[in-house]
């Protein structure tokens, strides 16, 4: 039983340390199109996400109870598969992150729990039904519905707005945009951190110290609320970037757009249980703003990056996590492995992360690489089919009628030309 109490304590201490980094992964959600498009200051924007991701751990447990009672057989795993699973999920936000890459902390949180279980006790240990319907339906259809929502109410914005002076319309969005960005945080909180809760009581259900079925205790939305706060104060500085800068440029119409559309979304999952990604939701509301403007544009280069980490997530994490616990479940010393490779692998991440450090000073510095990086398939594949205006065509036929009657091809000559070039010069 000590045995267990000591796992236990590195399960939960675990767990918290997810929750951290989902808190820091995930910042941009809420505040990369606040901050990019400078409707709030960096440090005030990440500290005012924090407050309202805690108050919105308080606010429901749905979620928590589709972690802890429905994604995986609780009575038929032990502390171990916990713990490998979050070691997972882990090693794939900070590796992400890295890169800058907004993937989901929800999907590799789930991967790592269904790859560790699998290794533990195979895969009827995992309840399919539930993870496609609340899962993977979800993943698929919630960026989808966020970007249309997005780009529709972008569109509608600038419609209505088109008879208010410029400069007051920017302010009134300015506004918009930091109430629809306290929202998205809320909802952050009311979805995200309950994932914690609910993994925290899976290990609690499974190291014996609560009965099957049982709701997240208070000490575990307290301590939950508050690490996720904590890594959002932190900020995402490298995913704020991509965000706010890489995908698109937004105006603080498109800003508020987004957020709302977001915000709306989340909310009506937390609501319904579904364990959704916020962090698709919001990167599919960026887009959809992007697009609701006219002349606005996608990165597509950079989104594919971002689908291919997608598409990467659940498998990625779960192959870690059934290696960890393979190991894990060896015994006091695999424990211990397992354990120092991820602070050795963390370490290791972070000390790469300082050669280019991105922070609250440079967030919104344009990167001239990525700037510069060359159309996106899809944005290549349009310009090819679309013809140019009939206007454009009329006016370079013109052009070259006039050109070719102003200056008949006989009317240079090889000594003309000659003749009308300037000596050459000598340069000392």
């Amino acid at each position: 039983m000590e045995h267990i109490t000591l796992l236990l304590a590195i399960v939960v201490v675990t767990a918290l340390v997810f929750d951290f980094t989902n808190g820091f992964h995930d910042t941009a959600n809420a505040m990369a199109t606040t901050i990019s498009t400078g409707a709030m200051r960096p440090k005030a924007a990440v500290a005012m996400s924090a407050v309202l991701n805690l108050v919105g751990a308080f606010l429901s447990v749905e979620v928590a109870k589709t972690i802890s009672k429905g994604l995986v057989d609780e009575t038929g795993i032990q502390p171990e598969v916990i713990l490998a699973a979050l070691v997972g999920a882990i090693l794939w936000n900070l590796v992400t992150w890295l890169v800058g890459l907004p993937s989901s902390s929800s999907h590799a949180l789930m991967g790592g729990l269904i790859g560790a279980t699998v290794a533990s006790i195979g895969v009827s240990g995992v309840n399919g039904g539930v993870v496609l319907t609340k899962v993977l339906i979800p993943a698929v259809a919630a960026p989808v519905v966020a970007g249309v929502a997005s780009m529709v109410a972008a569109r509608a914005t600038y419609k209505i707005g088109a008879g208010i002076d410029e400069k007051t319309g920017r302010k009134g969005y300015r506004a918009g945009q930091i109430a629809s960005a306290g929202l998205v945080s809320l909802a952050h909180g009311t979805n995200d951190a309950q994932k914690t809760m609910g993994i925290i009581t899976l290990a609690l259900v499974a190291g014996g110290a609560l009965a099957p079925g049982s709701n997240p205790p208070v000490w575990v939305i307290v301590s939950a609320g508050l690490a996720i706060a904590l890594g959002t104060y932190l900020g995402g500085w490298r995913i704020i970037r991509t965000m706010g800068k890489g995908l698109t440029d937004l105006q603080p119409q498109q800003g508020f757009a987004a957020q709302t559309g977001a915000a709306t979304v989340i909310l009506a999952s937390s609501h319904l249980g579904f364990s959704l990604s916020t962090t698709h939701v919001c990167s599919g509301s960026v887009m959809g703003a992007g697009l609701g403007r006219k002349g606005g544009v996608v990165r597509w280069s950079t989104a594919t990056r971002m689908f291919v980490a997608w598409g990467l997530t659940l498998p990625a994490a779960g192959l870690v996590a059934a290696l960890a616990e393979f190991v894990a479940r060896q015994g006091d010393w695999g424990v211990a492995a397992v354990a120092t490779f991820l602070v050795a692998s963390s370490a290791a991440i972070w000390f790469i992360s300082r050669r280019q450090v991105v922070d609250h000073t440079n967030v919104n510095d344009v990167d001239e690489a990525a700037d510069a990086e060359p159309a996106g398939v899809v944005t290549t594949a349009i310009a090819a089919v679309t013809p140019p205006p009939a206007g454009v065509v009329a006016a370079t036929a013109d052009a070259t009628t006039d050109l070719k009657t102003t200056i008949p091809a006989t009317a240079v000559t090889p000594a003309a030309a000659a003749a009308s070039d300037p000596a050459p010069t000598a340069t000392v």
